[in-house]
């Protein structure tokens, strides 16, 4: 066997995400890009604010010398000043450069995070539906994910949440604004929340750690603010990317915080700065730390990404889908018709519109449509989606 079995068996239940996207490939090779409606990968396609070009550039040309050698793990010193100033603007908080580690991207933050805190059998708990990756990452530091439902509009069911709680939970992950639903949780429920994993920590004598993975937190839309997680519950990890905000996915640029409150404050981002290391990241691209401390605050103009949610809900509920409207990030999280999931895609499919089945985040008889994708690709496949919806 060339690959090990784990693997083997990872691969085979692997990420109905790429899955879908490589169909697609396959379908524009063979019908034309023009012909096919793709809605499979969050990927963004608006470009990066016209700052953060004429920063790339100057830090390109920078003439002195050492600008590309390797540094501290945790990240150029000047580019965690300006971050840490970032973070203390947003959320209020007192953060310093030694507060954050500079990872590659989100999902390297979660895994120094996960390397750092957890025990071989130690739980994270899993909001569903969820971003499939978290299954893996937790797996890939000796953790088992535990997946808690949440309610039917895709919010906090805390009563369900509380009966997960156990002896080996060691974090809470949240995702908000939430890939793959577009919903935010508000600011009453994650004070509950945080209510919730004090009393747990005190009664299991161990801290459990909320860990907020916000790459989404400046998509958001019709007057919605995220709330800031840092006031709810004083042992908060922070892990989040510039992948969305600048639309730079493809840079790997993220951070890992640590609540100025947590008691273990010091000692949690000494473990992060280990991890960094030992897992291959060693530090985050020196380049685009220098560029993202040039332009650290700035965002893309959502406004596009907020117009394809109005055309494509629209074109939804016309057709007489059922979906809980986005508040933020860009995707719909629409109930399939006729409740299999798996067998709606593939009707979609005949249309030439590529989705993805919600059995891949942990919740069947929904799809996944990220509409970070340009109009006229939205307008072409409104017939197929009333011919899809009619059956």
């Amino acid at each position: 066997m060339s690959v090990s079995q784990k693997i083997k068996e990872a691969m085979e239940r692997g990420s109905w995400i790429r899955r879908m996207f490589e169909e697609g490939g396959e379908m524009k090779a063979r019908l034309g890009a023009d012909k096919v409606s793709d809605f499979t990968l969050g990927n963004p396609d608006l470009e990066p604010p016209p700052r953060f070009k004429e920063a790339l550039v100057e830090a390109a040309r920078d003439p002195n010398p050492g600008l590309h050698s390797y540094m501290t793990n945790a990240g150029l010193l000047h580019t965690r000043q300006v971050l840490a100033g970032y973070l203390s603007d947003m959320y209020h908080q007192d953060f310093g450069p030694g507060d954050l580690v500079l990872t590659c991207g989100a999902a390297g933050a979660l895994n120094v995070v996960f390397k750092a805190i957890l025990d071989p059998g130690d739980e994270v708990l899993v909001l569903a539906p969820y971003f499939p990756e978290y299954l893996f990452y937790a797996d890939n530091h000796g953790g088992t994910a535990r997946v808690v439902e949440t309610d039917p509009s895709f919010q906090l069911d805390l009563k369900t949440l509380e009966k997960a709680l156990g002896p080996r939970t060691k974090a809470v992950i949240i995702n908000s604004p939430n890939n793959p639903t577009g919903q935010v949780y508000p600011a009453a429920a994650l004070l509950a929340l945080g209510r919730l994993l004090a009393k747990h920590s005190e009664q299991a004598g161990r801290v459990t750690y909320l860990v907020a993975d916000e790459p989404y937190c400046r998509i958001l839309y019709d007057g919605n603010e995220l709330p800031n997680i840092f006031a709810v519950y004083p042992h908060t990890i922070l892990a989040t990317s510039f992948s969305k905000d600048l639309s730079i996915p493809g840079e790997r640029l993220g951070l890992a915080a640590v609540s100025p409150q947590a008691t273990y404050r010091q000692e949690l981002l000494a473990g992060f700065i280990l991890a960094n290391r030992i897992l291959g990241f060693i530090n985050a691209p020196a380049l685009m730390q220098r560029v993202v401390a040039k332009v650290a605050g700035l965002c893309v103009d959502i406004t596009p990404y907020a117009r394809r949610r109005d055309l494509l809900g629209q074109i939804l509920s016309e057709a007489g889908y059922r979906f809980v409207k986005p508040q933020g990030a860009f995707y719909f999280f629409p109930e399939a018709p006729g409740g299999d999931d798996l067998a709606f895609v593939n009707r979609l499919k005949q249309e030439n519109i590529l989705a993805v089945p919600g059995r891949g985040f942990g919740r069947a008889g929904y799809f996944r449509l990220a509409f970070c994708v340009p109009e006229n690709v939205i307008e072409r496949a409104a017939p197929g989606f009333i011919r899809a919806a009619k059956g």
